[in-house]
């Protein structure tokens, strides 16, 4: 693990699930290219096919996305007729996002790409369950844990 006192990289938490978060995303991406679609736009269709007329506060909390980062996807999602942004009428601050009728179906054509990954991991699929659990487990830790600041 150690070497003359340097941490190796394959051997931090962070950096394992930094590669395998790019590995997933990369896996994803012949799924995703034909329906013009990017991993994080991907994740908006779901949640809305799930649940339309979201807000943009609930949005970034399900996809733990902060809004400095949703609001730009959301705009290119507009641009390219996938979803619709509409200002509430009693408050002018709140926005709501739907699905068009191309955002219905291209998350519809989406909706076979969960089996289609399992299906192209073969037997993998069922050995990496378990670590699904535990990233969902570790997701919750990390969000209700406060790291120290370190000292200058």
């Amino acid at each position: 693990m150690f070497d003359n006192g340097a941490i190796k990289t394959e051997a931090m938490l962070c950096f394992n699930l930094y590669a395998a978060s790019l590995a997933m995303t990369r896996f994803y991406k012949p799924f995703l290219e034909p329906l013009g679609l990017t991993y994080p736009q991907y994740l908006v269709l779901l949640s809305l096919n799930q649940e339309d007329k979201q807000g943009v506060s609930k949005l970034s909390n399900e996809l733990q996305l902060d809004t400095g980062t949703l609001s730009p996807l959301l705009k290119r999602m507009e641009t390219t007729k996938l979803v619709k942004r509409l200002r509430q009428a009693d408050d002018e601050r709140r926005v709501l996002v739907e699905l068009t009728e191309l955002g219905r179906e291209i998350a519809a054509k989406a909706a076979c790409i969960p089996q289609c990954i399992a299906q192209s991991l073969g037997p993998n699929f069922e050995e990496i369950e378990p670590s699904r659990l535990l990233l969902a487990k570790l997701r919750k830790v990390l969000a209700k844990t406060v790291p120290p600041v370190l000292a200058k």
